[in-house]
């Protein structure tokens, strides 16, 4: 199946690979300090690229850490919607390096058993997943003889999304004004499979927090005081196994009370999307099994049910040899992900309490718990908007909008602080995979994803017009 959309993306494959081979080139790590000016050059390459592109306006939006890119090609049909484009331009850190098979800021074409990739930290997220815009706009525009979209397209781009958007929300609030829109489409998530065309409808939301135990007030010999004082190692490794109970459910009092149960419908459309357990876990998941909450399946347990994980345990002493010590402290980094409907700023208190319900005498806690968090969010699955989504999905992967899946993605975004301060609908249009390895050594993007990915763009803004 053609169309014009389709010709002229297929015709201008080699400008799309051309600006993703010179975005990925600059290493934008915006958790590295050294690489602020790095970050600086990538939001000023993202908008010389948008210029070309056609956009009007274009501007670098500098905030208390890195800058954020704006642009708008407005409509000029009476009365046509605005969508506004969210992405990120600021990618992981590369560590370790020494695993990388290619330089991971020099892209890098390899022949995949999937068809052609491209390797390189930021091909698939999140430069890859927004470069298909580009050549989305030109291609609806040239498909349809128009001189402007047909629905009026903002675009923002921030520049710390792998750091957290610690200054986003400042952002979204000091530029309100420029941000109105009916509709929110974001490009930072991916589908279920290459031959599986699907939309992400929801993202969990995120809360973190930090957990001291200290026991003696300086490192004591084991010798002289061992089995007499409270050691605070043994105190957190007791501490961190009550955290989930025997059928994989966080302890905290509360954490459930407010989590929306899935829905029979919602559990049947997650259970259509095709899975193998067995090949998740030999690829991506690179894990000998599953775990989890107990009566709900593996994409369930990481698209729609919350989590409580331990993300890192410290303490005493861990050099070469042996240093024979009750240490004076232990500590632990835990991770909550979310989803409707709970908030974030509920999670530190109510770990709070359970610590110190938890901890044994002798032993002082303190729980740091930062302000904030992602909240969850979540798309309306019967929105025109989506009816819009599914309709250009469909078109670019040859299938009908019913056949395309809906998946959710456990990762975390501001999405819902974008949702919550613009007062818009979510869509989430990505073309990366769960076998992209984002965040790890030798991050690739299927260039075909991409193609498709430039071509579903064009038809969006054409079927968002018509609803």
């Amino acid at each position: 199946m053609t169309s014009p959309e389709r010709d002229f993306v297929q015709a201008h494959l080699d400008d799309l690979h051309a600006d993703l081979d010179a975005w990925v080139r600059i290493p934008s790590i915006s958790a590295d300090p050294a690489h602020a000016p790095d970050v600086a050059t990538s939001a000023e390459w993202l908008a010389e690229a948008l210029r070309r592109t056609g956009f009007p306006t274009v501007e670098i939006w500098p905030t208390a850490g890195a800058p954020a890119v704006y642009a708008e090609w407005p409509s000029t049909d009476a009365g046509a919607p605005v969508a506004l484009v969210y992405g990120h331009h600021d990618v992981q850190p590369v560590d370790p390096l020494e695993l990388w098979e290619h330089p991971p800021f020099e892209p890098t074409r390899v022949e995949g058993p999937d068809g052609p990739e491209l390797h390189g930290r930021g091909a698939s997220d999140d430069k890859g997943v927004l470069v298909v815009h580009l050549l989305g706009l030109r291609a609806h525009l040239a498909a349809t003889g128009r001189d402007t979209p047909a629905v009026t397209v903002k675009v923002l781009v921030e520049g710390e999304e792998e750091s957290g958007s610690p200054h986003f929300e400042a952002l979204l609030r000091e530029r309100r004004d420029r941000l109105d829109c009916d509709v929110v489409v974001v490009s930072d998530t991916g589908m279920a499979a290459p031959d599986v065309p699907s939309a992400v409808t929801a993202m969990r939301g995120l809360a973190d927090a930090e957990i001291t135990l200290r026991g003696p007030a300086v490192d004591l010999h084991s010798g002289s005081f061992g089995g007499a004082v409270p050691n605070p190692l043994h105190a957190m490794a007791e501490l961190i196994a009550k955290l989930h109970d025997d059928q994989g459910r966080v302890t905290l009092p509360g954490f459930y009370d407010a989590v929306r149960p899935l829905s029979d419908r919602e559990r049947e459309l997650m259970a259509r999307v095709p899975f193998d357990e067995q090949t998740w876990l030999a690829g991506p998941a690179a894990s000998r099994a599953t775990s989890g909450e107990a009566g709900f399946s593996t994409l369930e347990r990481t698209g729609a049910r919350p989590t409580a994980e331990v993300n890192g345990m410290w303490g005493g002493y861990t050099g070469p040899g042996h240093k024979t010590i009750i240490p004076a402290e232990a500590h632990a980094k835990v991770t909550f992900r979310l989803v409707s409907d709970q908030r974030p700023g509920e999670i530190g208190p109510m770990l709070r309490a359970w610590v110190e319900a938890n901890v044994p005498e002798g032993i002082e806690a303190e729980v740091h718990a930062p302000p904030g968090g992602v909240a969850p969010c979540a798309s309306d699955l019967d929105s025109p908007h989506m009816d819009a989504l599914l309709a250009a999905i469909g078109q670019a992967f040859d299938t009908a909008p019913e056949d395309v899946l809906l998946t959710r993605e456990g990762g975390s975004g501001p999405e819902a602080a974008i949702a919550g301060e613009l007062g818009a609908p979510l869509l989430f249009l990505g073309v990366g995979l769960p076998t992209d390895r984002i965040h790890s050594p030798n991050e690739r993007v299927l260039l075909p994803m991409l193609h498709r990915g430039a071509e579903a763009a064009a038809h969006l803004w054409r079927e968002l017009a018509a609803r």
